[in-house]
């Protein structure tokens, strides 16, 4: 999946495949982990949001999605 470059003190770029409604983060320690079930609606929320980071952690974080350490 291709992932686009954020402006995040915290992460690095994220992806989504709207097909799979999955989500990649890649942070900026190089971490990336892979999110399932995540709605095109939660994504374009977080890539408009005005802080990607505050927003990963309320609607990611907190929205109970589960992950996966990919790399």
């Amino acid at each position: 999946m291709d992932r686009d470059p954020v402006n995040s003190t915290s992460i690095r770029s994220i992806g989504y495949d709207p097909e799979s409604e999955k989500m990649e983060v890649e942070f900026l320690k190089g971490t990336v982990y892979t999110y399932s079930d995540v709605s095109e609606g939660v994504f374009n929320t977080l890539m408009t949001s005005e802080s990607i980071g505050k927003a990963f952690s309320s609607l990611i974080k907190s929205g109970g999605f589960s992950y996966e350490k990919t790399e």
